[in-house]
């Protein structure tokens, strides 16, 4: 190692960070490591530590969805680990649980665990979640899976990207620094790291936890590393040793610890954690006992960190407070003779996605070139609604006579006319049933204020979803006695105003702290119900208390630590997403038949579901909604070979344009647009005054597909299952 006399750092002037070079640059690295794993090494197993089976099997889902996709190879291992008996144990004990259930998997395959290996910390109980910890403004979908539209024009007929999804990608860079040893990267799932990880270097045999200088006011409120004056410095990095690590420290624990930079800044912990070669070994040895470990956690009801209790086995300065915290002393024996190294990347851009405020703050505050503010949407025109430039709509129908304020995000809803949307606003999943307008008082018209949060979740046991709202700024963990709120206000108000007690909302039995999150608050009544004592509570209805608050008091109402023990993460899973997981689930278990026979229901999905995104050929074109007609399709599970629905007459004629290309034709096309994005220089002609090429579809009583052209060529297809998927 280099030796330097100062714990100084380039003075260079570094430009902005552009986030969009360096996701373009991971994502072409992403799709190369997928298809060309022996070109470009790829991850043998990724591993998402979830709170509880429920949460672990819509993980799966996610997973699978992304080999689907080509966002993970086909040869690595996927598993999502769920805390034992949904109990929290802390993100260290849940990391060691996930390691130990893939040695498992390995073994149960033959296979030894001496990979690399790639972990993400989101749903473990003990790990940054979230909707369990005290950020505001969260839906129930897990921040990971947040929809997040960074390049999402580079794909404008795929899916909208997730974080999870912009995560591989960075992640996939990072494979190459553990060469030909076995290792580990752990990540965060609420943090989108910008930085170019293919330049990360982990020291042979030990561990390394990736820093970025950051300013004391931020450093206040996170993890810091006091890293070695000697060390390994260039240009874009430093690889030096950790010597301390403090959490939340102040200015004088910062002053005392030596942890400042000659720059005046100090070094902020990521929560990216590496090991390999011997750490990554006596890691995955420790994780091989941690049973009796995790089974002393759940009687104790304590947790173990990792980022203070597990990482601090490596630094030495750390042992003696580790010894005295639960089953330190046994880490400390495991993992310390080995060392932590800091990697810190001066360029490093810490895009943190916790709380549904900062996702707006990263998406207002970004480029044109990286947000893609429309995508897979049905907007109307600007004369027929009132829709701000700023705001992003994303896999979502609205309706005419709908208003969205500037810079909020709407994502997997359908909004009919009349919604007011404000802004600074987040909807997610609202499905507000066309005929509202026909059921409500003409008065009545719904409005969501501004930085405010709206979203429905399907729960057990339950028909109808419940509608879930609050301030974008609200802490779910604030007490009612000091500065908590909902929906903007502080408690008090909200109680006088409505008329509401705190016997009615909080129970007066054990020592819990009265909150937003263990409020009784959100009634499970009808649609309009709900809408109508949403706009009371958030404090927008002109209407009598008296005539709302009994409805609201005699109804089953649920909190938000209730919903989130509660939710029907298979019901999020519907249409497309349901038949798949049948036909994938039936296949594992080998049959076959069962399988083939369902499959058309999932062509069938994917038919209606690419025509709901189609900006003028929604679904109710073709067929009736399935939201306001029900079929006994989804009402059971009975496989009969069709999709039952109604027969309703139909013909759609579409006619195009002839397309010529003057340079880079079909470079935009797959297999070239899998490993580099394609770009062609077109432009579309009529022939003779008119559009040359068009089909007409057309619906028919009888059963099968009739096919007919020009030249009078027929092909007539009666079994509809005898239609191969395209891409098997």
């Amino acid at each position: 190692m280099e030796s330097r006399r100062e714990r100084a750092f380039p003075r260079t002037k570094h430009k902005k960070v552009d986030i969009t070079s360096i996701l373009r640059k991971s994502w072409y690295h992403l799709r190369l490591s997928v298809r060309h794993p022996s070109r470009v090494p790829t991850w043998d197993a990724i591993v998402l530590t979830a709170a509880s089976p429920e949460q672990a099997q819509l993980y799966e889902w996610q997973l699978n969805r992304a080999k689907r996709m080509g966002r993970i190879a086909s040869s690595t291992i996927t598993l999502a680990v769920p805390d034992p008996d949904a109990q929290r144990i802390g993100s260290g004990a849940a990391t060691l649980n996930a390691i130990f259930a893939l040695a498992r998997h390995y073994q149960s395959l033959g296979l030894h665990l001496g990979e690399q290996v790639e972990t993400t910390e989101n749903g473990s109980s003990g790990s940054s979640v979230p909707h369990e910890e005290s950020n505001s403004g969260d839906s129930t979908e897990p921040m990971i899976f947040l929809p997040l539209p960074f390049l999402a024009a580079d794909d404008p007929d795929g899916p909208v990207p997730l974080l999870f999804d912009h995560i591989l990608a960075i992640a996939s860079c990072a494979r190459q620094a553990f060469k030909n040893e076995g290792g580990i990267l752990t990540m965060t799932g609420d943090v989108l790291p910008c930085f170019d990880a293919s330049t990360l270097v982990i020291p042979e045999d030990a561990s390394c936890i990736i820093t970025v200088p950051i300013t004391l006011d931020v450093a206040s409120n996170h993890g810091v590393i006091v890293a070695s004056n000697t060390g390994i410095l260039t240009e874009s990095y430093t690889v030096s040793l950790a010597e301390n690590l403090l959490q939340k420290p102040s200015l004088e624990e910062l002053v005392a610890n030596e942890a400042l930079l000659d720059d005046g800044r100090t070094l902020l912990d990521t929560g990216i954690i590496a090991a390999r070669g011997k750490a990554w070994a006596e890691l995955a040895r420790l994780a091989s006992s941690c049973e009796p470990m995790i089974e002393e956690l759940l009687k104790s009801r304590k947790e173990m960190s990792l980022y203070e209790d597990l990482v601090a086995a490596w630094v030495p300065a750390k042992h003696e407070w580790l010894r005295a915290r639960p089953l330190g002393e046994e880490m400390v024996r495991s993992l310390g003779k080995q060392n932590m190294f800091s990697y810190c990347a001066y360029d490093l851009l810490f895009l943190h996605l916790g709380t549904s405020s900062e996702v707006l703050d990263h998406l207002s505050g970004a480029s044109s070139e990286l947000v893609g503010r429309r995508h897979l949407c049905s907007i109307p025109a600007t004369t027929s609604s009132d829709i701000a430039a700023s705001a992003v709509v994303l896999s979502s129908k609205i309706e005419p006579g709908v208003s969205v304020g500037e810079d909020s995000l709407i994502y997997d809803s359908f909004i009919s006319s009349g919604i007011q949307i404000g802004s600074l606003s987040v909807v997610v999943g609202i499905n507000v049933p066309r005929d509202i307008g026909g059921m409500a008082d003409d008065s009545f018209r719904f409005m969501l204020p501004d930085r405010h949060c709206l979203w429905e979740v399907p729960l057990v046991g339950c028909t109808e979803r419940v509608i879930v709202y609050c301030g974008l700024h609200d802490n779910p963990k604030s007490s009612l006695s000091k500065d908590g709120t909902f929906c903007g206000k502080p408690w008090k108000k909200v109680l006088l105003d409505l008329g509401i007690r705190e016997s009615d909302l909080w129970s007066s039995v054990g020592a819990q702290v009265n909150c937003l999150w263990n409020a009784k608050l959100f009634p499970i009544l009808s649609y309009l119900e709900m809408l109508h004592l949403a706009s009371w509570l958030m404090g927008l209805s002109d209407q009598n208390s008296r005539t709302l608050l009994p409805l609201w008091k005699s109804s089953r109402r649920v909190s938000l630590e209730e919903l989130h023990r509660s939710i029907d993460f298979p019901k999020m899973c519907t249409g497309l997403k349901a038949y798949q997981v049948q036909v994938d689930l039936l296949r594992a278990c080998g049959d076959e038949t069962t399988a083939s026979h369902l499959e058309h229901k999932v062509w069938a999905a994917v038919a209606d579901e690419t025509a709901s995104a189609v900006r003028y050929g929604f679904k109710e074109r073709i067929l009736e909604s399935p939201s306001s007609t029900p079929t006994s399709a989804d009402q059971n599970n009975h496989f009969d070979g069709y999709v039952d629905q109604p027969f309703c007459p139909r013909m759609v004629k579409v006619e195009l344009p002839v397309r010529i290309d003057f340079a880079g034709g079909w470079s935009d096309t797959p297999p070239w647009s899998l490993e580099r994005a394609g770009c062609v220089l077109n432009m579309a002609i009529r022939l003779e005054g008119c559009l040359p090429i068009g089909t007409i579809i057309e619906t028919t009583e009888k059963t099968g597909i009739l096919i007919n052209d020009d030249a009078g060529n027929q092909l007539y297809v009666e079994n509809l299952v005898s239609i191969a998927p395209p891409f098997r």
